[in-house]
């Protein structure tokens, strides 16, 4: 039982809560989920199970998508609408200012994580330093809006789709809209429906995992570990390279296959068994081993 699963997580439970009721449900010792989703959100959340653990700092980094729903001429502590309201203003917006105003945010730009995030600063969940009243500096990230979807639009309310890079707030950018607009803005529902190249088809709900489960029927829903990591390039190498790697031994790089420049790969036996994932760095002269799998 190792791999991923994609949940479609419920709403008002934590991202932590959730993997450990995966793992609960398949009885395994390990799992842990690869991108947080605050409480109230819901959708696309991949938990790795068992062995496929030790692999989630190594999945690449990919596009997010979100359907999200903003309420004007209310801000809060958290940036959404669970938080504490900090003002309230009346709403005067035309459709054309909205629109204008939310697509300006297209593009390569800079966001400021909000202080209510499991992001880390000085080792201290930023989260942790909210609760206690703190707030911090926070330096500005890079991000980008790929794409913006505006509709069901009322005075007062709109619905976006967004495709951002990882590591984009969708509170953040709700609230840096009603910033621009002069009215402030709250996120008020959320929905994340891709995340780490997985989308809502392959996902299961708790419940639906459980019955799965009673049907011995799992494994229909178990993305293999080297089906995840698969934007890294695929490597064989020989049957004795296969036992030094699985030891931790690096492996010569003018003794693998024609060609093979610096960068990270799915290493695999000559019987395809996926063995781990190894890096040549930058002039590098060998292979090294970066994770080896195995399959509890």
């Amino acid at each position: 039982m190792t791999g991923i699963i994609c949940i479609d997580k419920p709403a008002s439970m934590t991202s932590f809560t959730a993997a450990n009721r995966v793992r609960g449900i398949l009885g395994v010792k390990k799992a842990g989920h690869t991108g947080t989703l605050d409480p109230m959100a819901t959708g696309v959340l991949p938990v790795a199970v068992s062995g496929a653990t030790r692999f989630i700092e190594w999945l690449p980094e990919h596009k997010k998508a979100y359907d999200a729903k903003i309420r004007l001429g209310l801000t809060t502590d958290t940036l959404d609408i669970t938080g504490t309201v900090t003002s309230e203003s009346a709403v005067s917006v035309s459709r054309e200012s909205l629109g204008k105003t939310v697509f300006s945010f297209l593009g390569k730009g800079l966001q400021t994580p909000p202080m209510y995030s499991a992001k880390s600063q000085n080792g201290v969940r930023l989260y942790t330093l909210a609760r206690r009243g703190e707030t911090v500096e926070r330096p500005p990230q890079q991000i980008e809006i790929f794409d913006l979807r505006l509709f069901d639009v009322t005075e007062t309310e709109f619905s976006l789709s967004v495709v951002c890079s990882a590591g984009t707030y969708i509170r953040s950018l709700a609230d840096d809209i009603g910033k621009k607009l002069g009215c402030g803005a709250v996120l008020t529902a959320l929905r994340r429906t891709a995340a780490n190249g997985f989308t809502l088809s392959d996902c299961v709900t708790l419940e639906e995992l459980e019955a799965l489960r009673d049907q011995n029927r799992v494994f229909e829903k178990l993305i293999p570990v080297e089906a995840f990591l698969s934007s890294y390039e695929k490597l064989i190498v020989t049957e004795a390279q296969s036992v030094r790697f699985q030891n931790g031994g690096e492996l010569a790089r003018d003794r693998l296959s024609d060609g093979v420049t610096p960068g990270v790969y799915r290493v695999f036996s000559p019987d395809e068994r996926f063995l781990g994932l190894g890096e040549i760095e930058p002039d590098g002269d060998s292979l090294q081993v970066r994770r080896v799998y195995v399959g509890d």
